[in-house]
Formats: structure tokens, sequence, C-alpha cells
């Protein structure tokens, strides 16, 4: 069994963790029902839609990582869950861990992974979290990452949308930056401005279809929409095949202490920049939108 073969790699490797990701409800309750597989590295992921009982859960004794719903690359979903797994105290910074899943949407495993979160990823699937993740900001940069990856995967009305938003350092932000169009979250409370609700996230949704970036304060406050970048552009030499809302979004990050989540229109990509570089790419599986 594939999942008894990923302990054996886990043991011999040292890895700490093993994360097993399952995509539907029957395949969890088959796990939680299969005592003999509850070992202490494994890590359940989980899409966030899929309604599991937290007393079910709890019995089993198995750690939990709510993973976005929609579908990813399997690379992008293992950066993701690291991501998740770190913000909800499941793994450590630094920790090696194993990854059982299988393509995304099915229920078959057929892939082991191993990854050591101490070293940078390949240039072709950059990840490099560390400081990242010790961001103060860490969890309002994860709400947006899953704003961008509904944008990335869906677009809005059918049509492929991309747009930047920029977190923290909000007043050097603002002060590198201008209107584009009239600021639609100008004149609001503060309380009524944050991206843990709902409403503001279907507005920044709709709002991401305007030219210029998203402005996110640190406390996740909605600051503005529709501002446009003045930081120098990095070039392009420096992030090749990336266009100029990419340069834009590295060159707000080397001038200020902010990190820049991008969508890609073409592709549906999110990457995510600081201190001038891209710190991480995640790939959201297109299927239901037009290009």
């Amino acid at each position: 069994m594939i999942i008894e073969n990923a302990l054996r790699l886990a043991d011999a490797t040292a890895s700490q963790k093993l994360l097993l990701f399952l995509s539907s409800r029957s395949h969890v309750l088959w796990f939680l029902k299969t005592r003999q597989l509850h070992h202490d590295p494994i890590v359940l992921v989980i899409p966030r839609n899929i309604e599991i009982a937290a007393a079910e859960v709890k019995q089993a004794g198995v750690p939990v990582i709510r993973n976005w719903s929609g579908n990813q690359t399997r690379f992008s979903r293992i950066k993701y869950a690291f991501l998740h797994g770190v913000l909800q105290n499941v793994i450590s910074i630094d920790c090696k861990v194993v990854c059982v899943l299988g393509p995304s949407g099915k229920r078959h495993l057929d892939t082991i992974t191993i990854h050591d979160l101490t070293h940078s990823w390949s240039e072709d699937f950059p990840f490099d979290a560390h400081s990242l993740i010790k961001n103060p900001a860490f969890p309002v940069i994860m709400a947006t990452i899953d704003i961008a990856l509904d944008i990335g995967a869906l677009g809005r009305e059918g049509k492929s949308v991309g747009t930047t938003f920029v977190i923290g350092d909000e007043k050097n932000v603002l002060e590198t930056s201008h209107q584009l169009v009239f600021n639609p979250f100008k004149g609001y409370p503060k309380r009524e401005r944050n991206i843990t609700r709902s409403e503001v996230v279907e507005s920044i949704k709709e709002l991401c279809q305007l030219d210029g970036a998203i402005i996110i304060a640190a406390d996740g406050t909605v600051e503005a929409a529709g501002r446009h970048l003045d930081a120098e552009r990095v070039s392009a030499k420096k992030l090749r095949g990336l266009g100029s809302r990419h340069r834009s979004a590295a060159g707000i990050t080397r001038r200020t202490a902010a990190v820049a989540v991008v969508v890609s229109e073409s592709t549906g990509t999110v990457t995510i920049f600081e201190k001038g570089a891209v710190a991480a790419t995640l790939e959201p599986l297109i299927s239901r939108r037009v290009v």
C-alpha cells in the first residue's frame, strides 16, 4: 500500500511528518476508521468544503490541515499545505516531510514526494517561504492567497482576470503609489474593511477587475483598490517570462517591507513576491472559466 511505503520512507529519511492528501469525504472516513494507519507522523490534508465532524477527527487523534477547496497542481497543493500547516502550528518551519497525493480532484493516490523546508525549491517551482512565514502579516498574506487562488482559477463572470495585492507596510506602500480611479474603500470604518468579512472578500473579487493594485494593511484592513505602484519595476531579465504587473509588484516589495501577491491573467498562476524576488508560486487548475 502506498501509505505504508510512505511511512517506511518517512522513517528511513528521519522525516517528522507525512502529509496525506485526501480529496473526498468517503476517503477521509475510511482513513479515520482504519486504525492500523494511525501513526504519529501522519497529517491529513483535506479540502475545506469536506464536511467532517470535529469529534470524529479528534477521536482519531490525527492532525488536519484544511486546504484550499479548488484544484491545484501537485506541487502547488504541497506548497500551499506547507504554508497553512505552519500557520496552524501543525508542522514547523524547518521540518522534513513526506507527501502522499494523487491528481487534483481524483480519489486515487499515486505519488510520494519528500521535501526539506530548510532548502529552497528549484527555479521551476520556487518556494523560499521562511521570511514569508515569519512576517507579522503572515495570516493576512494567507487569506489574500486564498482570494487570489479563487480569482486565478475562476476569473470573474467567466472571464480571466489578473490583479495585484500588496500586503503590509501600508504607510510606505501608499506613499509609493497613487490612485488611478476613485478609491472604493475610502470613507468606510476600519472594521468594515477587513478581509475576514465575507462581503469584503466578494467586493475585492469584483474590484480586482479595475486597473491597479489592491492595498491591504498588515492587520487585514483593505486600504485602497485601483492603485498604481510608483516604485521602479524590477528588470525583465530578473523576472524572465513575467509581465509588467509582476515587475511592478517585485519593485514595490524591493522598495518597501510589503509582500505582493499577483494573479496572472493569462495562466491564473499566483506569484508571491518578497524583497524584490519571487518567494513562491501556486498554480490553480483552470477548468470553469473562459480564457
